[in-house]
């Protein structure tokens, strides 16, 4: 998966989720510009692990591993990428 594949299909994913948002800034704090929570990052990886076919361990639940989407779509690129090989 290229890295504009998955900004754009993360993007995609949070318009599905959280179309209050409107359209986001991949590179902006999720937390301070969206005021994304805890549970709000869950909710969004769970949606994730379902579209993309790929899954999260308890240790990567964590709202401080992701201080933008950005940062969340580079570790589904990766996640995808471990799957595909």
């Amino acid at each position: 998966m290229e890295k504009d594949e998955a900004r754009l299909s993360l993007k995609s994913l949070i318009e599905e989720e959280f179309p209050e948002l409107g359209d986001v800034d991949m590179d902006k704090n999720m937390c301070q510009e969206y005021g994304i929570n805890s549970v709000s990052i869950i909710r969004l990886i769970v949606a994730a692990e379902a579209k993309f076919g790929i899954s999260f361990n308890d240790y990567e639940l964590s709202l401080d591993d992701y201080e933008s989407f950005g940062d969340l779509a580079m570790v589904i690129k990766d996640k995808v990428d471990k799957k595909e090989d």
